[in-house]
Formats: C-alpha cells, sequence, structure tokens
C-alpha cells in the first residue's frame, strides 16, 4: 500500500459568534477557514483530518503542508506513521506542528480503517468513557459567570472552567462567586491564560488555593520555567503549564526535570498529532503526572484527541469549549456530552466521525494539490 494522492480543500466556516479567550486570542467572529485534509492510498483507503480554528484559519498553515510535507509523504507506506512522523518533524522550520498533526491525523484514521478498529482500540483502550467539563470563553461580567456554570452543573456535567477576564482582582472576584453559587463539592478550575506578573500569579493561586479549585492553568508566560518553578513551590494547589509551551513534544523535558508543574498539557493540534501526544502521555505517566489534554480547535481535532484521551490513563477529563458556535462544524454529528456528564467512545474504524462532504463541497474557498 502506498500513498498516492494528498489534497488540502479549504472551506468556509461562517456564523461564527463573537468570542474571546484571554489577552492571547483577542475577540473573534465572523469567518474562518478550515482545511479538510484527504490522503489518499492506492488501495482505495482515505485518511481525513482537519486544519485550523475559528481563531486560526487553516490557510495559515495550509501552503506549507503542501508545499513541504506532502512532498515526503507522496509513494510511502501510510502505515509507517512512526517514520513519517520523524520525518515530519525534520522539516519543522518550513512548516508548523498544525501541519504536521494534521498529515499524522489522517495517517492515524487510514490505520483504524486498515485495521477494522478505532483508533483507541488501535491504541490500547484504558477506558470507554470520559467526563467532560465547560470551559467558558471570556465573559461580560461575574453575573454572567455564574450563570454559566451554575448551567452546565445542572445539566450533569463534571466541572467547570473559567477564562477570566485576566485582571487579577476582577479575576479572583470572579472566582469567589462562582464556588459561592455551585457550593463547595462542584469541581472548578481556573485558566488564567498566561496573563499574570509573579507576583499577580501568587495572589490568583493563593486565593483559588483556599476556594479548592482543582488546578491552576497558564498563569505566567508559556516560556517562563524559572518563575513556574518559584511558583509551584509556594503553592499546594496543582499547577497545570506546557499547553504552549515552546518545542512540541521535545520541549516538556525541562518541565518535568525543573519541577516546574503537576501535570502536562496538549492536543493533536498544538503538539503535533496523535503520536506526538500519545508519547507525552506516556513520558508524563512515568513521573506520576496527568497528561490533560487541550482542545483541539475544530470537531475532528477533538474527535482525535477523544480517541487519545480514550487510550490512556491519565487524562482526567475531556474538554468542551464554549461557545458551540466557536468549536464545531464540518461534521454530520459532533461529540456529545450526555446527561451522566460524559463522552463515549467512538466504535467506528479509524476516527469514527461523519464529515459533512456535503456542505464542505458547497462551502469550498480553494483545492490545494
Amino acid at each position: 500500500m502506498k500513498i498516492d494522492d494528498i489534497t488540502l480543500t479549504l472551506f468556509a466556516w461562517d456564523g461564527i459568534p463573537a468570542t474571546q479567550y484571554g489577552q492571547h486570542t483577542g475577540k473573534f467572529s465572523g469567518q474562518s477557514q478550515l482545511g479538510l485534509l484527504s490522503i489518499k492510498t492506492d488501495d482505495g483507503v482515505d485518511g481525513h483530518a482537519f486544519l485550523g480554528a475559528s481563531s486560526r484559519g487553516g490557510h495559515l498553515d495550509a501552503h506549507s503542508l503542501v508545499d513541504h510535507l506532502k512532498p515526503l509523504l507522496m509513494g510511502q507506506d501510510p502505515l509507517d506513521r512512526e517514520r513519517l512522523n520523524r520525518e515530519m518533524h525534520k522539516r519543522s522550520r518550513a512548516t508548523t506542528l498544525r501541519a504536521i498533526g494534521a498529515m499524522d491525523i489522517a495517517l492515524w484514521d487510514i490505520g483504524g480503517k486498515i485495521a477494522g478498529l478505532p483508533i483507541h482500540q488501535l491504541l490500547g483502550s484504558a477506558r470507554a468513557e470520559l467526563p467532560a467539563y465547560a470551559s467558558s470563553p471570556t465573559l461580560s461580567s461575574t453575573e454572567a459567570y455564574v450563570e454559566q456554570a451554575l448551567e452546565f452543573k445542572a445539566a450533569g456535567w463534571a466541572a467547570y472552567k473559567i477564562h477570566p477576564p485576566t485582571q487579577w482582582k476582577t479575576d479572583i472576584a470572579v472566582c469567589q462567586a462562582v464556588r459561592e453559587a455551585v457550593g463547595d463539592d462542584y469541581t472548578l478550575m481556573l485558566d488564567s491564560t498566561w496573563a499574570y506578573d509573579f507576583p499577580q500569579a501568587i495572589r490568583v493561586g493563593r486565593a483559588i488555593e483556599a476556594l479548592g479549585y482543582y488546578w491552576y492553568e497558564d498563569p505566567l508566560a508559556e516560556q517562563d520555567l524559572y518563575n513556574y518553578v518559584k511558583l509551584r513551590n509556594l503553592l499546594h494547589i496543582p499547577i497545570l503549564a506546557t499547553e504552549y509551551s515552546p518545542g512540541g513534544f521535545l520541549g516538556y523535558a525541562p518541565w518535568i526535570m525543573q519541577q516546574a508543574t503537576d501535570y502536562l498539557r496538549g492536543d493533536v493540534a498544538v503538539k503535533g498529532g496523535i503520536t506526538a501526544c500519545v508519547k507525552a502521555a506516556h513520558l508524563a505517566e512515568a513521573f506520576g503526572m496527568n497528561f490533560e489534554i487541550h482542545h483541539g480547535g475544530n470537531s475532528l481535532n477533538n474527535v482525535a484527541n477523544l480517541h487519545v484521551s480514550l487510550a490512556i490513563a491519565n487524562c482526567e477529563f475531556f474538554e468542551v469549549l464554549l461557545p458551540d458556535g466557536a468549536q464545531k462544524y464540518g461534521l454530520v454529528e459532533d461529540i456529545e456530552v450526555g446527561r451522566d456528564g460524559l463522552v463515549h467512545a467512538p466504535m467506528e474504524p479509524g476516527l469514527g466521525a461523519k464529515i459533512d462532504f456535503d456542505m464542505i463541497e458547497a462551502k469550498t474557498i480553494q483545492i490545494l494539490r
């Protein structure tokens, strides 16, 4: 079996609501572009992935994928995922981890289809379901956070995570109000989106530690290893960092060796695919650490994230980033959270997702070959 064609179809993502997650995204809305990656083989088995997000269009990574990664894969055996992954990373100066990740996901999709197994079973399933948490956008008022937290608690979701306004005093007030509203027993997390300097991070960390928050995510700049070490030594609440730490999979080592974080973080887009995330999860497990998987930026990435989460034992939650209109697009049926607060394992071969090919054809902007 050989790869005999690779195409990337850029299509319009319309109707994105005004959304913000912190200073790093700003407010975005309207239209973005997704890329449907198709890897075809001479045996007639196709693998797919999406490239892009509502806040970062797939066109930004598209040309480097076609120009620098496609030539590496053409004529190759799609089951040689490890070898091909290493070859793609050698071109990282000319392309992006997001492009490498899309190629890797599509190769795993092919592998699962050939084996007749969903990817999580191909990896070796650890479980069939996972608790989901609602992950807020930045909201306009303390009352809006309280209302949203109560809504998802009432719906049976396992936890609620706050993306705050990123002004430390206001953020503490939001966290206090939400805790008071949901009670002491409901699981809450804070994701400060790299917003604070060290004194601010200490003040917020001590406040949410006293409030019983479950983890404290990304309070400092993603490269600020020195101050993360100091912060972790002064707080008892678990620190969750490394979502965008430089270096992809290879960038985790200094965080572990310097004991700068309690949990590792990543997803199939920002770390370069299923292969990288599985390696990171196993690395974390060897040190008794969780690998908490971040939202993937688009619907098919989240399906890939779910497969990884089900194949490892050291991820506690599945993140559902809100609102749906800025995160779900391009599938006939998307991942849904049940009344039990759980997401369940896909059981069709490969990714097992039903892509809305008719909609994509109707909204096609460009096909790159």
